[in-house]
């Protein structure tokens, strides 16, 4: 951003449109820094258009994954940009929810009514929030990228006198694009793939069914099994990569063993894939064969028997091949139903080998006799599809195998095999929509038996290599993310002597054993030892209380106090919250007692940090989240306003509610005990301390308030 302005500094006299460069902070807990320009910074009545520079990992190409609402930005940045990178298919994944994260963006699109453009690098997301995130790692040829493509869009916007004018303007006719080979970008509206997309789709369900009247009932049963292989192909795909998922925690030493070589992916889900797929494409091509065999018996008497089964070969071939299509239109109809952004992929590998067969196979001569499928319609047929998709499928994929390595939020809440099974699922999708065509020419081919010798050695290559260690599941570059916590326990003492230990856990699926077992110091592993950190909780963890009890003073511990509490009808208790010398706190305020609250700043009761209104909950609690500097306060009052319905509760229910909390709190301190730094030093290379600013630092205190004060 800085090389940004200061190239764009010389350029400036021929602007009609200013450039504000916002360095803002607070992204991680909340969107806070963004969320303050907005609302508060007297310049955003001004702002036009909002670009947002994000990352997810630390190099590759700077990708556009978030774009509009309103196409100007998009399409002008087509026509500019030296070497594009975007993917509606990545906005279409985290505009669903998939990844279950947000960007600085959707404040600018969702608060401000801002169109824009959000980029962000997403290679080697394995580093992402670690430690490891540094810069060192990042490539230079990756700022090249981002810089001169974002100087040439921000010089072309900034002397552009048609920017979309008012807040809040969108176009209902979003803007569809992809880049080829991040080459060329293109873009289209709405308007036109919805126009190509029904023409396309009532055109093939014209011929489908001209052709199934034509055919009669051989054709439409000869339609049903070959989509019985379609299906049969898909279970098999699907089966066969979960198994190689389930059969990884089994004999690696970790679930993921291909975070730091992805290549590994290929052998160790992408084979399995590959030869369910074949064999089920298979299964269902004999079930086909043999129905056609005995169709042609009764159809063409005169034909020699060894003839007939080999037309019944070539016919089946040929049905199959017209199955993928009948596949891609089904996923272009679905998608141009919901309106999905990347339906232009279905579009491309629909009409693509469509046309390929119509006008090589000459499929409109009945008279003749079927023939093998031509070389020729598979490589014209392919070309185009695989050129759209392939660098696409590439990134996706990269993205998909480094966001198994922090798939966990609350480390031990998921199964060991789930990031893996998602993985399995992913390739096996791509394999068998992808393969469908050319899986329908190996089945009177010699290439069966290479096919499944092949996969099982490649399988067996890249098993063997994760299971003895040839290649580790991580590096010091590529580290698991772990965080080592010196954790002070006062929330279930209520004034009694807190329990202290050293906390060792990881948001990556497996268990810590080698881990512990390297550093030593008495750390026991299990779940046994539930811990709730407010913003997340730890269901898995490392523990040892060896050199606990020191490095810490009790002074430091978060005090709640109840200042004034009124027991009636309209029930409101005032609290004081003192952090003591943290700056960087969490607290929970229990939603199910609570309706409303007022939090301010006890040194100065006319600020309200907090004001009165409608508050958010997700699982019962609204989680606050303070991050200040060397001079912000510490001491706060909490005005809590009971919810009525539970404000004049029977003894019989105080009793049974005794142990609920109605306030949690932690408190950060970026401080090392002495038994945290002897931890430190033995962590093993392959490990990086969790680098996200909502988790706890080397320090943590822990209290809370009962419901029942």
């Amino acid at each position: 951003m800085l090389e940004l302005a200061r190239g764009i500094s010389q350029w400036a006299h021929g602007f009609k449109n200013a450039v504000i460069f916002l360095f803002n902070t607070g992204e991680e807990e909340g969107l806070n820094g963004a969320h303050s320009f907005i609302t508060q910074h007297p310049w955003s009545d001004t702002i036009q258009m909002a670009i947002d520079l994000e990352a997810m990992g630390i190099g590759g190409k700077s990708s556009i994954f978030q774009a509009g609402p309103h196409p100007w930005a998009i399409e002008n940045y087509a026509l500019v940009a030296k070497y594009p990178t975007a993917q509606i298919i990545a906005e279409d994944i985290f505009s669903s929810g998939a990844i279950k994260s947000a960007t600085d963006f959707q404040v600018y699109k969702e608060i401000a009514g801002l169109s824009g453009l959000d980029f962000a690098y997403m290679e080697n997301t394995a580093v992402y929030h670690t430690k490891n995130d540094r810069l060192k790692l990042l490539k230079p040829g990756s700022l090249q990228h981002l810089g001169e493509n974002m100087l040439a869009f921000l010089l072309h916007a900034a002397a552009s006198s048609n920017l979309p004018k008012d807040k809040g303007e969108s176009s209902q006719d979003k803007s569809i694009y992809f880049d080829i080979l991040g080459t060329y970008l293109i873009t289209f509206r709405q308007r036109v793939a919805n126009m190509l997309y029904n023409s396309v789709i009532l055109q093939s369900l014209l011929i489908w069914t001209t052709s199934l009247l034509m055919g009669g009932y051989t054709a439409a049963i000869s339609l049903a099994l070959s989509c019985l292989s379609v299906i049969l192909m898909w279970i098999c795909s699907i089966g066969f990569s979960i198994i190689a998922a389930f059969i990884l925690p089994l004999v690696c030493s970790s679930p993921v063993p291909f975070v730091a070589s992805p290549w590994l992916v290929v052998g160790l889900f992408g084979a399995p894939a590959l030869l369910g797929a074949f064999i089920g494409h298979h299964m269902g091509y004999l079930i086909l064969q043999s129905y056609l065999s005995c169709t042609f018996v009764g159809r063409k008497r005169n034909l020699p028997m060894i003839v007939k089964s080999d037309v019944a070969k070539l016919d089946a071939e040929r049905w199959l091949y017209k199955t993928g299509l009948l596949q891609w239109l089904i996923l272009l109809t679905v998608g141009n139903y919901y309106k999905i952004g990347s339906s232009y992929l279905a579009l491309a590998w629909l009409i693509s080998p469509a046309f390929a067969y119509g006008l090589l196979e000459a499929t409109l001569s009945p008279a003749r006799l079927p023939k093998p499928l031509k070389t020729l319609t598979l490589l014209i047929g392919l070309s185009i599809p695989f050129l759209l998709s392939s660098g696409m499928i590439i990134r996706l994929t990269g993205t998909v195998i480094g966001t198994a390595v922090r798939f966990e939020r609350n480390p031990g809440s998921t199964p060991e095999w789930l990031g893996t099974v998602i993985i399995a699922l992913f390739v096996a999708a791509i394999i068998c929509f992808t393969m469908v065509y050319l899986m329908s020419y190996v089945h009177i081919s010699d290439a069966k038996l290479p096919i499944i010798v092949g996969t099982c050695i490649l399988f067996a290559i890249s098993l063997g290599a994760a299971w003895m260690g040839v290649v580790p599941p991580f590096r010091e570059d590529t580290a698991r993310a772990v965080n080592v916590v010196h954790v002070v326990d006062a929330a279930e003492t209520y004034n009694e002597k807190p329990v202290s230990y050293i906390s060792l856990f990881s948001s990556t699926p497996g268990n810590l054993v080698k881990e512990a077992d390297q550093i030593g110091e008495g750390f026991v592993c299990g779940r046994d030892r539930f811990q709730d950190f407010v913003t997340f909780s730890v269901n898995y963890s490392c523990w040892t209380d060896k050199g606990a009890q020191t490095g810490w003073v009790a002074s430091d511990i978060p005090a709640i106090s109840v200042e004034k509490d009124t027991k009636d009808e309209n029930r409101i208790t005032q609290i004081i919250i003192d952090t003591k010398l943290s700056t960087r706190w969490s607290l929970g305020i229990n939603t199910k007692e609570i309706d409303d609250f007022l939090l301010k700043d006890a040194a100065d009761l006319s600020d309200e940090l907090i004001p009165l209104g409608e508050k958010s909950s997700v699982d019962g609690w609204h989680i606050i989240q303070f991050s200040g500097g060397p001079k912000a306060p510490t001491k706060f009052t909490l005005t809590l306003f009971w919810n009525k319905t539970r404000a004049a509760i029977t003894s019989d229910y105080e009793e049974e509610e005794k142990e609920n909390l109605l306030l949690r709190i932690r408190t950060d301190f970026d401080r090392q005990t002495p038994q945290i730094e002897k931890v430190l030093k033995k962590l093993p290379l392959w490990c990086s301390l969790f680098g996200k600013s909502t988790s706890p630092h080397t320090l943590a205190f822990l209290s809370s308030l009962p419901v029942d004060f």
